[in-house]
């Protein structure tokens, strides 16, 4: 049954939240108009009401519109819910079931990855990547998956110097001097063409992982899983991980509405 038919104006404001939420900042009504096809009138009406409830705020001077508090209070509660925990909590379950390695989710955090679900395979080396443990995103399977996902300019933004590039062991000097952002889009051109990103003891000597991106409905890394496990695996092992994480991710981002 499609749902949109039955209720329009639902539709068409949720369908106005997400295209301001995409902007980089407030926008025209007319632009949201003629962006997603909705009459102006009914957008002025429907920004009316969402305006009425703080949902999106008006700026007269500008004459745009933007979203609100409410809006942020939306965004806190799905924090505080932990839907990509809670949802990706079972699939990372799954995957250390399958494989009898350890795997996690983590997230984009600035130029770190955080992570938010961590599952220990028995009798398999303890790991640094625990829940709540920040690491640099250029050096981890999770951090290349979902950094190869962002937009040139985004990506830039994040690393313009070498100094950007954070190192976790004792020569931090000569391997943060090894990192440039030329280097680092040739990593992630590689996780492009296989669509899941690898990392060979740069987190812990002796382990290596793979991780793929969960991609949200805009196109943007909500998410990656990956798994760790020794880096002398046999190439059958390394394929079949991989192969395993990118299906969870496809699964996670399913389930969270995106591609």
């Amino acid at each position: 049954m499609d749902t949109t038919s039955k209720v329009p104006a639902a539709d068409q404001t949720l369908a106005i939240l997400s295209h301001l939420a995409a902007q980089r900042g407030p926008v025209p009504a007319a632009t949201i108009s003629q962006s997603l096809g909705i009459p102006r009138s009914t957008v002025y009406h429907l920004l009316a009401v969402m305006a009425e409830r703080g949902f999106v705020v008006h700026l007269p001077e500008e004459r745009r519109y933007g979203l609100g508090v409410a809006a942020f209070e939306l965004s806190s509660g799905f924090s505080r819910q932990q839907p990509l925990a809670r949802l990706g909590r079972p699939l990372v379950a799954s995957l250390v079931d399958r494989l009898g390695e350890s795997g996690h989710l983590a997230v984009l955090h600035g130029r770190d990855v955080l992570y938010l679900v961590e599952e220990r395979a028995p009798r398999r080396p303890s790991l640094v990547t625990d829940v709540g443990v920040r690491l640099p995103a250029h050096l981890t399977a999770t951090g290349r998956a979902m950094l190869a996902e962002l937009p040139p300019a985004q990506l830039r933004a994040l690393y313009p110097d070498r100094a950007a590039f954070a190192s976790r062991h004792p020569s931090a000097e000569a391997d943060a001097a090894e990192w440039t952002y030329g280097r680092l889009k040739r990593v992630l051109a590689e996780v492009r063409a296989h669509r899941w990103a690898a990392e060979d003891g740069e987190v812990t000597p002796g382990l290596a992982s793979a991780g793929a991106a969960v991609v949200d409905h805009l196109g943007w890394p909500a998410a990656a899983i990956a798994v760790t496990f020794p880096d002398d695996a046999a190439p059958e092992l390394r394929e079949r991980v991989a192969a395993t994480v990118l299906d969870a991710a496809s699964t996670l981002a399913r389930r969270i509405g995106g591609r």
